[in-house]
């Protein structure tokens, strides 16, 4: 396995887990955005109140999200595997 190759499979990685991981970073920054305007507004200093509705949101994200999420990382997955050869010495 040559330096070229570990490059490439360490970029494909990267890029899956981004992938994966955005949409729900996503949901939980513009939800934290929005708790924390809410709580500006109304002058509320609960630490909880930002990390409940954000951890909702990322679940009920996920829940939605998950044949998406498994049908990538499957792929990821399927291709890693019969690409293996590649990657031994």
């Amino acid at each position: 396995m040559n330096v070229h190759t570990i490059m490439q499979l360490g970029r494909e990685t990267l890029v899956t887990t981004a992938l994966l991981v955005g949409p729900l970073l996503l949901v939980a920054v513009v939800v934290g955005l929005a708790v924390t305007v809410l709580q500006t507004i109304t002058s509320i200093r609960e630490q909880t109140l930002t990390f409940v509705p954000k951890m909702a949101a990322v679940l009920v994200t996920t829940v939605i999200l998950m044949p998406w999420l498994i049908g990538t990382l499957v792929k990821f997955t399927a291709a890693l595997l019969t690409n293996l050869d590649r990657f031994m010495y």
